[in-house]
């Protein structure tokens, strides 16, 4: 068996853990917290949560909301400034994929300095982190468990990856309660986003046997949650089952990374600042055809999973069948179907090409593919 690596942070999970925020950030060594969150966290009430558990330890801290929907370079140059001014000692990140992304980032430039730009790419950070503690409140991204940073560079337009051992978390919290705030639009997109990290890691050239049970536990998890977690925000069995669903995701992903939907709607996300489980959504059966020749065989596993009757099938019939259960969860709970209705024009997909072909999620993209044929996929997707 070839050498791999494995890396996890310390997880907690389960419903109430959000209490535990404090004693968590106090065991890192914090004494003044630098709280990412953003707006829609502070109305939902979870932020008022984080502090009152915060000052239960006696840390001190600063909120920092600034952080929108794909986080911006401006964004985060301004929280690093904040976190230094400030005098803080610890990140802590409370929100989804874009507040959890903004709180690693600003821990890199606290320790690094530079602009987030500096690290586009793998392994570019040098020194280490302060304390970094995240609290997921969405069942999809799953930034709480990664190595990875996703922010736009406002001046190309595109979401620029970060990888690096550096940015796992030290601590990782999962509370399923957080998801109850969360409408079905957002639940469905984060839904969509956490089943396309199993996916792609269970056919990434990287993947391992340790990541493949992480991934096919995922994919059968959401095929019996997400339906039911979509159609009600106090179906709380659908939340926690969501909420390990993700957590399972993200693990398998961190480490047997991505693929070509990933590489795709990075770009595509930056362009037109769009959800990114939304565009995975639409893109992810496009994808699972073109990558078919070289994975046929795991995707007759992942059919398997999504519980279709196989029996007798061919392999390739059987994986086909993989395909078509996500189209329809994907039209179950509501997604949308073509990139022409969240506003793509044929007119981008040249340039998106481009960006999508030096996108490192790509590289572990089971099947090769060239600029032409990530366009032939843009262009099936209208």
């Amino acid at each position: 068996m070839e050498i791999f690596k494995f890396m996890v942070p310390e997880i907690i999970f389960g419903r109430g853990t959000l209490s535990l925020v404090g004693e968590s950030a106090s065991r890192l060594g914090a004494t003044r917290i630098f709280l990412v969150t953003d707006e829609g966290m502070k109305k939902s009430g979870w932020v008022d949560e984080a502090v009152k558990h915060l000052n239960d330890i006696g840390l001190e801290y600063q909120v920092w909301a600034e952080p929108t929907e794909n986080p911006k370079d401006f964004e985060i140059d301004h929280g690093k400034e904040l976190y230094l001014d400030t005098g803080c000692d610890a990140v802590v990140g409370l929100g989804g994929g874009s507040a959890n992304d903004a709180a690693k980032a600003v821990a890199v430039l606290a320790t690094n300095g530079g602009k987030i730009h500096d690290y586009e790419g793998v392994d570019k950070i040098e020194k280490p982190l302060p304390p970094l503690l995240c609290v997921a409140t969405t069942a999809g991204a799953a930034a709480e468990v990664t190595q990875f940073v996703i922010a736009v560079d406002t001046h190309r337009k595109v979401k620029m990856t970060i990888g690096s051992k550096s940015l796992v978390p030290d601590i990782a919290i999962i509370d399923p309660i957080l998801l109850s705030t969360k409408d079905a639009r957002l639940t469905a997109n984060t839904g969509i986003d956490a089943l396309t990290h199993a996916i792609e890691a269970y056919v990434s050239v990287a993947a391992t046997p340790m990541t493949d049970i992480y991934a096919l536990k995922a994919i059968k998890m959401i095929t019996t949650s997400l339906r039911a977690s979509v159609a009600s925000r106090t179906n709380i069995e659908a939340k926690t089952s969501m909420a390990m669903a993700s957590l399972l995701a993200g693990v398998a992903m961190s480490n047997a990374i991505l693929g070509a939907v990933h590489a795709m709607a990075h770009p595509l996300g930056g362009l037109l600042n769009l959800p990114h489980g939304e565009v995975n959504s639409i893109l992810l059966p496009y994808v699972m055809r073109f990558n078919m020749i070289a994975c046929t065989d795991r995707y007759a596993d992942i059919a398997r999973a999504m519980g279709e009757n196989i029996v007798g099938l061919s392999t390739r019939e059987a994986a086909e069948k993989a395909v078509e259960a996500v189209e329809q969860l994907c039209v179950d709970i509501g997604a949308k179907r073509s990139l022409s209705k969240i506003g793509l024009q044929d007119e981008y997909i040249q340039e998106l090409s481009k960006a999508a072909a030096n996108d490192v999620c790509l590289i572990t993209n089971p099947r090769d593919a060239t600029v032409e044929e990530i366009a032939e996929i843009y262009r099936a997707a209208l």
